[in-house]
């Protein structure tokens, strides 16, 4: 007896039924039963179902004489069950990774719950994917499993039977099954769940919903979307034969109203001239089944009334009022926006302030930030200010006075201040005035190609504006380096008439200062366990690809390296395990490298900041081909990395398994990155800029040997284990070792 089945009605899906079914196939928990039922469709959906009958001994077809619709085809499918729970997907629609170990883990958890409700994403044509915005009511609250009552804002989800697993001796002792015609989840979705004895939720997006330009049901215009009331006629007889069930008339009816509603207001699902009729049908059934005392909107109100002439005109006066708003929402932004710049002209009459700075970047953090402490410890005559963009606040230092974009002080500082730093660029409309001092950090050092070498490179450039970017570059008078390397491609890739200060990354400066005590509160911060190896992973943008889906199956690799083990992920896709930990927000990257014991990256330039902490750091190289031809690179890294090498994931699974990545060859390794990449990384980058910039002293600070700088150690380091011997053999992986 299989743990799932699951259950896939197929018809008129023949562009997508493959893709659904493979979506379960690939499933990494394979006890499961996939039952295919072919409606009788037209087209070649039933030859698809035989031909992965045939591959796969998991795939159990069913073929109807005729159609009969969605919710038969279902029936015909769970009268062939036999795993312990029954899960529904349309044939368009597809599961996601790990979806059914997800479910399974949650039912064993809860102790297999009757009806477990879990979480779903809308998907469209152009790779968007949008989570149910209900998504809060499938959180943990209090014990779990709990009946309906316990919490009745579930039925605010969206009542579909697709999104929930039911165990299927609760619908055969109940007798569920899906009646014939539109609408068919209603009268399922509504019984099951008000009579379940344990119900559970999980917080994950297991099904993406594919939303159709075309073809889909409830896009069709058709006169069967008045099977809409029997539907719901079905509920409340439901109801009548469970005395025991009246508590929930009321809601049920608000929902039945509020679906009426929904039906008669969406353009293209009701046929010309039938409205009027849809509404006069409404009006009926809510009148047959009126609960006294219960609150409607006004809409509800009109609907429950039949008011088909009230309704309309009450739309076209909103319609016009949200027009006349927007209207004059555009004249007042207009209006302010002209006041905005005739301000800024005005202050660019005005003189400079020699003691003004202004700092912008582009995650509130990095580069600028390391500056803006600098100008303020070495420079204090100097006032500072913070470009705060939206979703920045958190990250905004706190020593500057904050501008918000767009505001009177925004632009009186960006003329009236003297230096302006920033390492994404200051705004188009910024007419940088003789006397002012522009800095520009930069993003690190370059891997991928950037600047005009992404002229030949369309997937990466994208959108990009090299003209606009080449006016940019001719505001600036400095730019900040941290190597011969990053010197010589920024100044060949950004040409200009500027002056390039090869003085390391202020960014890095915190490496050498922070202390044992700093590394452990920024552990306990991220909840990293105290005798845990934390690994910081970071894989790079993939230009090539619409979506960025995982490139690595964190799970597995915990799985087979030990307890020992937890991953501080910046990488896309949601994880189960505690043991990873979900690092992708605004967290400051340098924060990051600090808590962590290694690297594992692949082609990001967090590897050459983190080679300062001289901690390990591993490179997952397998799609190399596919980033060199979409971005492009400036060299090798499989020849010159900073330490181990993985071609794959079995090959990184082995590298931590055996301890060669903290051997003597990847010490190696990692110490010639350094010196090639890190010359400047003394932790008195910051100053040195501000010594030339500010104070204008001419020769910059000499520079700390490599050999002589004391990064902050690792926990791991700090560690017993650390003693143990390492080999110190050639790595078992890639030609280059």
């Amino acid at each position: 007896m299989p743990r799932f089945s699951v259950i896939v009605p197929a018809y008129k899906v023949q562009a997508y039924l493959s893709a659904c079914l493979d979506s379960v196939l690939s499933q990494s928990y394979p006890d499961l039963e996939l039952i295919a039922v072919d409606d009788c469709s037209p087209d070649a959906c039933g030859a698809i179902i035989d031909e992965y009958a045939a591959r796969d001994a998991r795939v159990k077809p069913v073929h109807l004489a005729e159609n009969q619709g969605l919710g038969r085809a279902r029936n015909a499918g769970m009268d062939e069950a036999a795993g312990d729970y029954l899960v529904f997907l349309d044939g368009d629609d597809t599961l996601t990774p790990e979806a059914l170990r997800a479910v399974a883990d949650r039912l064993k958890e809860t102790g297999d719950p009757e009806v477990l409700v879990f979480d779903y994403a809308r998907t469209y044509w152009d790779g968007r994917a949008v989570r149910n915005q209900l998504a809060g009511q499938l959180a943990e609250e209090g014990p779990a499993p709990f009946r309906l009552e316990d919490r009745p804002g579930l039925l605010r989800v969206l009542m579909v039977a697709w999104n929930k697993a039911y165990r299927r001796e609760f619908v055969q002792e109940r007798g569920f099954r899906f009646p014939p015609g539109y609408y068919e989840d209603t009268p399922w979705t509504f019984p099951v769940l008000l009579t379940a004895e344990s119900i559970a939720t999980l917080d994950r997006v297991c099904v993406h919903y594919r939303q159709r330009r075309q073809g889909s049901i409830l896009g069709t215009t058709s006169d069967r979307h008045f099977d809409l009331f029997e539907q719901y006629d079905r509920v409340f007889a439901y109801l009548d034969e469970r005395p025991e069930l009246d508590c929930w008339r009321p809601e049920l009816f608000r929902r039945m109203v509020d679906h009426c509603t929904v039906v008669f207001t969406r353009r293209g699902r009701l046929p010309r001239g039938s409205h009027g009729a849809f509404l006069r049908r409404a009006r009926d059934r809510c009148r047959r089944h009126h609960v006294p005392g219960t609150r409607l909107r006004l809409r509800h109100t009109l609907v429950r009334f039949g008011l088909h002439r009230t309704f309309r005109a009450l739309r076209l006066a909103a319609a016009l009022r949200r027009r006349a708003l927007k209207s004059a929402v555009k004249l007042a932004r207009a209006v302010r926006s002209g006041v905005l710049q005739l301000h800024y002209r005005i202050q660019l009459r005005l003189p400079l302030r020699a003691d003004r700075a202004v700092f912008a970047a582009r995650e509130g953090h990095g580069d600028p930030a390391a500056l803006e402490e600098a100008f303020r410890a070495h420079a204090p005559r100097l006032s500072t200010a913070w470009i705060v963009e939206p979703g920045q606040e958190r990250a905004v230092p706190r020593g500057p006075r904050p501008l918000r974009p767009g505001t009177a002080a925004y632009w009186t500082a960006l003329a009236r201040s003297r230096y302006l730093v920033s390492d994404t660029g200051f705004e188009r409309r910024l007419r940088k005035r003789p006397g002012q001092v522009c800095v520009r950090t930069g993003q690190g050092t370059p891997l991928g190609h950037a600047g005009l070498d992404l002229q030949e490179r369309p997937a990466a450039a994208r959108d990009t504006d090299f003209a606009e970017q080449l006016r940019d570059v001719d505001r600036w008078d400095y730019v900040l380096s941290g190597n011969r390397h990053s010197t010589l491609t920024w100044e060949r890739v950004h040409p200009g008439r500027y002056t390039t200060l090869e003085y390391g990354q202020p960014r890095n400066d915190v490496f050498q200062r922070a202390a044992a005590d700093d590394v452990t509160r920024l552990r306990a911060a991220l909840g990293v366990p105290e005798k845990a190896i934390a690994i910081l992973y970071a894989p790079a943008h993939r230009d090539h690809r619409r979506t960025q889906l995982p490139l690595l199956d964190l799970e597995r690799i915990l799985c087979r390296l030990g307890p020992r083990f937890v991953i501080l992920a910046r990488g896309p896709g949601a994880a189960r395990d505690p043991r990873i930990i979900d690092v992708s927000g605004p967290h400051d990257p340098a924060s990051l490298c600090l808590a962590s014991d290694a690297l594992l990256t692949d082609y990001d330039s967090l590897m050459f900041d983190y080679a300062n902490l001289d901690r390990p750091i591993v490179v997952h190289t397998e799609d190399w081909a596919a980033f060199e031809a979409a971005r492009g690179a400036y060299f090798d890294l499989r020849a010159f990395p900073p330490g181990a090498v993985a071609r794959s994931e079995d090959e990184l699974i082995d590298i931590f398994a055996t301890g060669h990545w903290r051997g003597s060859r990847a010490a190696q390794l990692r110490a010639a990155f350094r010196e090639r990449f890190c010359p400047w990384d003394d932790g008195r980058a910051a100053e040195r800029v501000v010594r030339r910039v500010v104070l204008g002293e001419p020769e910059p600070q000499p520079v700390v040997p490599a050999g002589d700088r004391h990064p902050a150690p690792s926990a791991w380091a700090r560690s017993p284990l650390a003693t143990v011997p390492q080999p110190a053999g050639p790595l078992p992986v890639t030609e280059s070792h």
